[in-house]
C-alpha cells in the first residue's frame, strides 16, 4: 500500500490526482478507468477540502492499494474532520433539468455509478471513504507483455 498525507485543501486536488495517476499508469490502467478515478478523486478529496474541517484546515491521507483476481485498485480517503457519510445523502433526481434540480449530490452519485464499490466508515474519530475500481485489461495489452 502506498499513501500520501497532505493538507486537505482544494489546491491539493492536483497533487493527489498526480499521486494516484502515477500508480495507475504503472498498472497500465485503461484510460477510461483512469478518467473515472480522476473524477472520483476530484469529487471526494474536494469535498474533504471544502467541508471536513471548515472553517479550519486539517490533514487527509489518501491510500492506494492493488488487489488481484480480478485486478482492482482500492483508494481510501481518510480524514479527522466532522463525521459525514456522503452515501447517506439522497440521490439527485437526474430526470430534472439542471435549473430544477437541487444543488449537490451529483458528484457522489457519479462516483457510485462509475466505481465497482464505494463504502464509508467512521472509526476512531476518522472518516474513511473507500472506492474500488476493477481494472479490466484488454487482450491486446496483455499480449504485448
Amino acid at each position: 500500500m502506498k499513501e500520501l498525507t497532505i493538507e486537505a485543501a482544494v489546491e491539493n486536488i492536483e497533487p493527489v490526482t498526480d499521486f494516484i495517476t502515477a500508480e495507475l499508469e504503472r498498472l497500465d490502467c485503461p484510460l477510461k478507468a483512469q478518467i473515472q478515478i480522476t473524477i472520483a478523486i476530484d469529487e471526494l478529496f474536494g469535498n474533504i477540502a471544502r467541508y471536513a474541517y471548515s472553517p479550519d484546515v486539517g490533514k487527509a491521507t489518501v491510500c492506494f492499494e492493488v488487489e488481484e483476481s480480478p485486478l482492482a485498485v482500492v483508494i481510501s480517503f481518510i480524514d479527522n474532520g466532522k463525521p459525514f457519510n456522503p452515501l447517506e445523502q439522497a440521490e439527485p433526481d437526474i430526470k430534472l433539468s439542471a435549473q430544477e434540480r437541487k444543488e449537490g449530490g451529483l458528484g457522489i452519485f457519479l462516483v457510485k455509478k462509475t466505481m465497482t464499490m464505494v463504502e464509508y466508515t467512521y472509526k476512531d474519530g476518522k472518516n474513511i471513504l473507500k472506492i474500488k475500481k476493477n481494472i479490466e485489461k484488454t487482450k491486446a495489452k496483455e499480449n504485448r507483455k
